[in-house]
């Protein structure tokens, strides 16, 4: 006799994958879905060296003259869009996983920046974005002077 040891976790799966399987199909068509496309969240990288703050957001397959980024009131802003490939019809996909249409993200700045210093750029599907403290913001060294006494 063959005994089999039952994982609980593995039918949560199945029923997990189901589920999302039934209510994307559910929604598709329903308002606000616009020709297949919805607003998607990229993933984000937020640290902070001694001098600057730096953020890496996964952008893949985005033209980068698609994204605006923008600083205001201590308030980073990155706004952009995947487009659907135009040479291609929903028809012609067996499935469809990658997030399409308009994103949105912004994050509060811990700390004041340099805002006519900050730079961009975007290598392998990834923005980096590097905004460098403001002078004021920077930790400094204190010296502290020794007394003859």
């Amino acid at each position: 006799m063959n005994f089999v040891r039952w994982n609980p976790f593995s039918e949560m799966s199945l029923l997990q994958n189901q589920m999302n399987r039934l209510f994307d199909t559910a929604l598709q068509g329903w308002p606000g879905d616009s020709n297949g496309t919805t607003q998607w969240t990229p993933a984000a990288d937020i640290y902070e060296s001694e001098n600057e703050l730096i953020v890496n957001l996964d952008l893949p397959g985005i033209d980068p003259k698609m994204v605006d980024i923008r600083v205001e009131n201590s308030v980073l802003s990155i706004r952009g869009e995947r487009q659907f490939e135009d040479n291609q019809t929903k028809d012609s996909f067996h499935r469809v996983e990658r997030s399409y249409g308009p994103f949105g993200r912004s994050f509060t700045l811990s700390t004041a920046v340099d805002a006519d210093k900050i730079r961009a750029s975007y290598k392998s599907g990834v923005l980096s974005i590097t905004l460098p403290k403001a002078e004021a913001a920077k930790p400094k060294r204190i010296q502290i002077a020794a007394s003859a006494a």
